[in-house]
């Protein structure tokens, strides 16, 4: 990983084929006043116009082309080891940001300087029509691990991470098809406070055909494989251990009752056993263990 500069954002943006939106996306970041950034676009793979529209900005942004798709997760991590910021900040290519949002969070850093990650609030947009979130998709602030369980309440558009988190937690796990960010934020999350921007200064967009949610299945899989390797490897706390095993089995259950209802029978079996087998590994972890250092491997 690149030496880092103090005081500079590096911006990722991950896309694929999306040179219909992916414009809008950038041209959001390089409007930001107040912060300094720089912008690298990871394109993975794509077969469309992307390139030839990113290759039209020149010298405002770095293109890390990669020839084969690897999934959210490698852009994101190519980025990640490419960068040279101090602050990483993520924006998925079918979101926009609003003006002042680095300047907002760098704000927020200043004055909370024990803080190593926050995220600021963001306006749903699907299908064309804003929408507003539930109750339980209120952003947290502060020690929120348990809410953390529950669902992925930390979106990677609105997030910016001091680098040193990376180092000691690792990068995305490329082997999550999805819920790569639910996984993400709980090996965090069981580290670190989340801070908290209440003001809105990014513009989801959901909906479209492309969504991640949208073209892979069985999403609540993955939320459960993060669930067990998060008991597997990751220094929890009693209190930790004891939360995530109860929230794996009560999604387990939730999920293999789907699979039964669909025919699935062998999933459903497949996910009961994970539930099972975690948490006699649960009540085998000693009562509290080191917080490894984990070290970035290029």
């Amino acid at each position: 990983m690149e030496k880092a500069a103090p005081n500079l954002v590096s911006v990722i943006i991950p896309t694929r084929n999306r040179a219909a939106m992916v414009r809008e996306a950038v041209d959001s970041v390089l409007v930001q006043k107040g912060a300094a950034f720089e912008l690298i676009v990871v394109d993975d793979g794509s077969e469309d116009e992307t390139l030839r529209l990113l290759d039209s900005y020149g010298d405002a942004l770095r293109i890390l082309r990669r020839d084969r798709p690897g999934g959210v997760s490698a852009a994101r991590n190519a980025g990640i080891m490419a960068a040279r910021g101090e602050w990483i900040a993520f924006l998925d290519s079918d979101d926009l940001w609003l003006p002042g949002k680095l300047r907002a969070q760098l704000d927020y850093f200043r004055s909370q300087p024990d803080m190593r990650l926050c995220q600021t609030e963001e306006i749903w947009i699907h299908k064309g029509r804003r929408r507003n979130p539930k109750r339980c998709h209120a952003k947290p602030s502060g020690w929120c691990f348990d809410r953390l369980l529950e669902r992925c309440l930390v979106s990677p558009s609105a997030v910016m991470v001091h680098r040193s988190l990376f180092e000691q937690v690792g990068l995305f796990d490329e082997s999550l098809p999805a819920c790569e960010d639910y996984d993400m934020w709980l090996r965090i999350g069981c580290r670190h406070p989340i801070g908290l921007v209440p003001k809105p200064f990014v513009v989801k967009r959901g909906g479209h055909g492309d969504q991640l949610s949208a073209t892979v299945p069985a999403l609540d899989r993955f939320r459960l494989r993060a669930l067990a390797k998060l008991l597997e490897t990751e220094p929890l706390s009693p209190g930790q251990r004891d939360q995530t095993a109860r929230m794996l089995r009560r999604k387990a259950q939730i999920y293999a009752s789907g699979c039964l209802k669909r025919g699935k029978i062998e999933e459903a079996l497949w996910a009961l056993r994970l539930a099972e087998k975690v948490h006699e590994q649960a009540d085998r972890k000693p009562d509290s263990a080191p917080v490894p250092e984990t070290r970035f491997r290029p």
